[in-house]
């Protein structure tokens, strides 16, 4: 069988000697990128867009009529004494209107105990920028507050809540933005010792992110993404990217410190590592692009936007670097800190003596320490047999102390259906119809409104319960399958669908259930073909998808343990929530079966390096799992600290999706890769290479390269790795 050619290697030479070009060639994708898509701007989701189903379909009817929901607001005012909240709210009245951003004020509800009145208006001007015009109000409703401190008063609406999501969330990507990226350099000055060689792999990652987020920029103007879609980029960015060039780097480095040359360091870290690198971010992509199968917007947004990046850090990981390595050759060693790089300097020694410790409990028993490693990720996982997901609200997805979180429960609690009401949109030949008027008018209705010109009709009908409780839900089932269909379901000609908070929870959640089979059948079985081609084994294609398994399941017992039955949530300053954001499972299934492989292929692929060049397997093992211990110990450091920031978010969706990938790659870095991994293949044996005489056709891929002697002159050059 001969070998395919090496792509990763014809890269980086063409690299090496071509390194201006390179470099400049990089620089350029990056300016031209980011200007570009700075011009372009980014196109987010529309409302119709975000959700899915019936809910989606009643959007997307509003906006082809050009019909914009104005952005609703409400202040309830409490007081300890029965009717003690008249002067109150006569002063939020007078004060909201001589604000001159309101219009369509109601009449006030009260309670049926007589402790509460609801006031409700709208904010005048498009819904999309009422956001920017809600202060005024805000500040008159506080005016009112300071003046009677002898109540209590509060505001929420759509206006008011998105200006804290805005605020709050753009000072929490601020802060992460500007601690990972120092994490990140911390952590790879201990892996180097240098300060050069600890840039590099930052620069690289965040110019990869600029280029993608221009090139996103660009893509958003024919598929919409979510204003989300940045931040995840960002935390998949500094994630593959920094990996990519660490092992990279601490090949070429390591082969340095064994006495090769400059060139053949160069040569053979592009032969082997930017090998896996390759591998590792062709995995990484392909299961982004499971996403496109949830039948979401947003999940495809989420892909295009995780491709993109991992497809620029993978290719600058092979390109840019190796030129980049070439020019500077030793220099890269620039910026030595003496106590580190001391520790640096003999650290390759130490940490093989360390991991040979690790390691030979695990190789001599590797029955027992498969199944207590295996045991223990099961453990972990079994609290996800009970997980629940949900469509979080206001009040669980933001933390219980904030003002407006108060208020929507207080409103849900006194007038139930208040806050969230359920709104069927009537579409019917003639509107006017007496039949459709006289349906219309047969409804318990808050608010009835008719687009005579769009032949549309607006119904907003309160839901028993919180809004998103049990009874809610049940309350929304009823009005779809029993209610509508009894009184609007025999107007000719007519498409009623219901839309609102619940109902959009409700129809996403539906959706996600209905698609995440097709997506782990996809990622799973391409991770399995691509595993099957880059080492030509069924048994370590099988073992990959198993590994990757029980880290995800692990994973996912973690954070329904952690935010659903808030077992040490405290640690992570949240609560128990009850339920996980409903995107917040597949997402980082995805995410965490493409990441798993950049650990997974860079050790097996050491390890069949070693067994391709005569080792046997048990050898193999030790030497492959030894070797690059340090490295993946690094890189899952790194990610583990970005992923960390990430789940000190004010928002709980964010928190989840932080936790839930920080350990899962603790674990994968740790028990599944130096116990669990080791482990089974000294147990499967030479088993581990099998592969049937009829798959014989598929290509042969080097995962080394045959390394001429080391001259005896140059042997006794060790530089630090």
């Amino acid at each position: 069988m001969t070998r395919e050619r090496n792509v990763a290697a014809s890269l980086g030479g063409w690299s090496a000697r071509h390194r201006k070009s390179a470099i400049l060639g990089w620089l350029l994708l990056v300016v031209l990128a980011t200007v570009i898509g700075g011009m372009a701007g980014q196109r987010n989701l529309t409302h119709a867009e975000v959700g899915a189903r019936d809910s989606a379909r009643a959007e997307q009817i509003l906006a082809d009529a050009g019909i914009n929901r104005p952005a609703s607001e409400m202040v309830l005012v409490h007081s300890a004494k029965v009717n003690g909240s008249r002067g109150a709210v006569q002063a939020v009245l007078a004060n909201v209107k001589s604000t001159g951003q309101v219009r369509d004020v109601q009449d006030p509800l009260i309670s049926p105990d007589r402790h509460d009145m609801l006031i409700q208006f709208n904010m005048t001007g498009d819904a999309d920028t009422a956001t920017d015009r809600v202060q005024p109000v805000l500040d008159a409703v506080a005016k009112a507050r300071q003046a009677h401190p002898d109540v209590t008063i509060g505001e929420f609406g759509s206006a008011s809540a998105n200006k804290w999501f805005n605020e709050t969330m753009g000072n929490d990507f601020a802060q992460a933005e500007w601690t990972a990226v120092p994490l990140a350099l911390g952590i790879l000055l201990v892996a180097f010792g240098a300060l050069l060689a600890a840039v590099l792999p930052v620069a690289l990652a965040l110019t990869a992110f600029l280029a993608a987020n221009g090139l996103l920029a660009l893509t958003s103007h024919a598929m919409h993404v979510d204003t989300s879609a940045n931040s995840v980029m960002l935390l998949m960015g500094l994630a593959v990217g920094v990996d990519y060039c660490l092992f990279y780097i601490r090949r070429e480095r390591e082969e340095r410190a064994a006495g090769q040359s400059r060139e053949a360091a160069l040569r053979i870290a592009a032969a082997t590592s930017g090998r896996s690198v390759l591998i590792s971010g062709v995995t990484v992509m392909v299961a982004m692009a499971g996403m496109f199968l949830s039948g979401l917007q947003l999940f495809s947004g989420f892909a295009v936007g995780t491709i993109l990046v991992v497809f620029i850090a993978m290719v600058g990981s092979v390109t840019v670097l190796p030129a980049l390595l070439s020019l500077l050759g030793d220099k890269v060693e620039f910026g030595r800190i003496p106590l580190l790089h001391r520790r640096r300097k003999s650290g390759g020694r130490k940490n093989s003596q360390f991991w040979g410790a690790v390691l030979a409990p695990v190789l001599r028993r590797p029955g027992l320490f498969a199944a207590l490693s295996a045991g223990v990720l099961i453990v972990l996982a079994l609290p996800s047999l009970g997980m629940h997901t949900e469509k979080l609200g206001v009040d669980k997805q933001l933390p219980a102390d904030v003002a407006l979180v108060k208020t929507y429960q207080d409103i849900s609690r006194s007038f139930p259906g208040g806050p969230a009401p359920a709104q069927i949109v009537v579409k019917a030949p003639d509107i006017q119809a007496p039949a459709v008027r006289q349906a219309i008018a047969s409804f318990k209705a808050t608010q009835v409104t008719i687009h005579t010109t769009a032949n549309i009709a607006e119904i907003d009908i309160p839901l028993p319960g919180s809004g998103s409780d049990a009874s809610s839900k049940q309350a929304l089932k009823t009005l779809r399958t029993t209610t509508i269909p009894a009184i609007l379901g025999q107007i000719p000609g007519a498409e009623v669908l219901v839309h609102g908070d619940l109902a959009f929870s409700v129809d996403f959640n539906d959706q996600l259930r209905s698609s995440i089979v097709p997506v782990f059948v996809f990622v799973m079985g391409i991770t399995f073909l691509l595993m099957l081609i880059s080492f030509r084994s069924v048994v370590i294609a099988a073992t990959a998808i198993a590994l990757n398994l029980l880290s995800v399941a692990a994973s996912y017992g973690v954070m329904v343990a952690v935010f659903q039955h808030g077992w040490g949530a405290s640690l992570v300053g949240t609560h128990a929530v009850g339920a996980l954001e409903s995107w917040i499972p597949l997402f980082v299934f995805v995410v965490l079966f493409g990441l798993s492989m950049d650990y997974h292929v860079f050790v097996v692929s050491r390890i069949q390096e070693a067994h391709d060049g005569g080792m046997p397997t048990t050898q193999a093992v030790s030497q492959g799992i030894r070797s690059t211990a340090g490295v993946v110990t690094s890189a899952a450091v790194i990610m583990i600290a970005v992923f960390s920031v990430f789940g000190t978010l004010s928002m709980q969706d964010f928190k989840q999706l932080g936790v839930g990938l920080a350990v899962a790659v603790l674990l994968d870095a740790t028990l599944v890769r130096a116990v669990l991994l080791p482990a089974l293949m000294t147990l499967l044996g030479e088993r581990n290479w099998y592969l049937p005489r009829w798959l014989g056709w598929l290509p042969q891929l080097s995962h080394g390269e045959p390394v001429r002697p080391v001259p005896h002159h140059r042997a006794a050059e060790r530089l630090p790795i």
